[in-house]
């Protein structure tokens, strides 16, 4: 089983979330990059499920010759090989994504090694896009499934994917090759050791160029919510705030009259 999973070079925004001038995208000039934990979760599965069945893992990502960081680190955890797809970023929208990895899917199958399972995250971190899984899974002719916390190979033509539904847990059992959109929370994902990253460093990372121009996402601007209204009320000083404080208990309903 050859798997394929996806991931995206983002901004590491754990504190305050800042925007480019533009408003295009999140800005990343005091911040670091990372991936987001539903592709580390991806990472994680792709692992399992490729030493399971005695395949290997393939990470690829698009974007800048300096997102071959976020590859290593996925090296480093077990994946076998990287593909960059060279590009600005920010240039692609959700489709163009897709195409430009549907291209490199389609490569490999000409080549005699086909990817028979692909995933990737549920959404993206940075732009909060939910579209690329699908669009990626329509541009090849295969189903999709997302919203997933786990999948495994039953067989040499089915894969079962876990995810929780508006009434519980809900299990998919879809035909391969398949697209699976994978959340968070299902699997533990690693941490590279440092025998892991030695690795990593000698681990081949293909790079390739996009065959064709991006469209563009059509994205007008992102806006960030208001911040949330803070204020702070001096009940009183001392023996004298005593009073207050019973009145504020009784109205918040934490002790009754």
């Amino acid at each position: 089983m050859n798997v394929l999973v996806c991931i995206k070079r983002v901004p590491d925004v754990s504190g305050e979330v800042l925007l480019s001038d533009d408003g295009q995208s999140v800005d990343a000039r005091h911040v670091g990059y990372t991936v987001s934990p539903h592709e580390e979760c991806a990472v994680e599965l792709a692992t399992q499920v490729a030493t399971a069945s005695g395949g290997t893992a393939t990470v690829l990502t698009l974007g800048p010759a300096e997102a071959v960081e976020q590859l290593r680190n996925a090296l480093a955890v077990g994946c076998s090989d990287g593909v960059l797809i060279e590009a600005d970023a920010d240039t692609y929208g959700p489709a163009d994504v897709a195409n430009a990895i549907a291209d490199v899917v389609r490569a490999r199958d000409a080549a005699g090694s086909p990817y028979e399972l692909i995933l990737l995250g549920n959404d993206a971190a940075d732009t909060g896009d939910f579209q690329v899984p699908v669009r990626l899974a329509y541009a090849l002719d295969r189903p999709v499934v997302t919203g997933i916390s786990t999948c495994s190979v039953v067989s040499d033509d089915r894969v079962v994917a876990r995810g929780d539904g508006p009434d519980g847990t809900e299990f998919f059992e879809v035909p391969l090759p398949a697209v699976v959109a994978v959340m968070e929370g299902g699997v533990t994902p690693r941490y590279p050791s440092v025998p892991g990253r030695m690795k990593a460093k000698r681990a081949p990372v293909e790079t390739v160029t996009p065959a064709t121009a991006p469209h563009g996402s059509g994205r007008v601007r992102l806006t960030l919510p208001p911040p949330r209204p803070s204020a702070v009320t001096v009940l009183g000083q001392g023996a004298d705030a005593a009073p207050a404080v019973v009145d504020l208990l009784v109205r918040t309903g934490v002790v009754t009259p």
